[in-house]
């Protein structure tokens, strides 16, 4: 996690509209952050968003073809679920 004192050594450089920079500065000032700082702050978050939606995607592919294996090719019950299956018969019938 950054802080305040974080030493930023790496430069990150963009062309912008006029109209784009404009936004841009009126946001900062309402957010009573610096140009740069609104930047950087606006960018990071939007990263990490976008890092968070693919990694939740990925997950629920990777779910999803766990899930359908599981039911195409179910596993052989072990011991304990035939212990309980047997327990579940018993006490509904």
């Amino acid at each position: 996690m950054a802080t305040a004192y974080a030493v930023r050594s790496e430069r990150l450089d963009t062309r912008v509209t006029r109209e784009e920079k404009e936004t841009i500065e009126t946001a900062a000032n309402l957010r009573g952050t610096s140009y740069s700082d609104f930047v950087r702050m606006a960018v990071k978050e939007a990263a990490t968003n976008t890092i968070r939606e693919y990694e939740l995607l990925t997950l629920r592919q990777q779910s999803q073809k766990v899930f359908v294996e599981a039911l195409l090719n179910p596993p052989k019950p072990n011991e304990r679920a035939v212990a309980a299956a047997k327990r579940l018969r018993q006490e509904t019938a």
